[in-house]
């Protein structure tokens, strides 16, 4: 691991606290290497422009690798916000997810009503 990307976990453990674990581990690792490939893939063209007609465009390699980097890295982004989350016990659901419990509580109060 470089020297910029054992910073970058080691911010990355520091917001997740002291009680981490090594498959945590894994995956803050795992969101630096997707980090750099995917800046690496940022200096390559996504879009490839037809010579006989200039309104034919296709997406390059890079721009599908990119596309499929991304989801993998904000899957593992989800985790270590899952993670952070579980830690912080006074953490509170956001605005909008309180409204959807009540909604769907009240939804299904309605069915049970009917």
């Amino acid at each position: 691991m470089k020297k910029g990307e054992k910073e970058r976990k080691k911010e990355i453990m520091e917001m997740l606290g002291k009680n981490t674990n090594p498959v945590i581990e894994k995956v803050v690792e795992e969101v630096i290497f997707l980090e750099n490939k995917m800046e690496e893939l940022k200096q390559l063209p996504f879009i490839r422009i037809s010579e006989r007609n200039q309104m034919i465009q296709r997406a390059t390699p890079a721009a599908k690798q990119y596309k499929e980097l991304l989801q993998q890295y904000t899957n593992c982004v989800k985790i270590i916000c899952k993670v952070a989350n579980n830690m912080d016990e006074n953490a509170q659901d956001s605005p909008l997810r309180e409204w959807f419990r009540k909604y769907n509580a009240n939804k299904q109060k309605e069915n049970m009503d009917s």
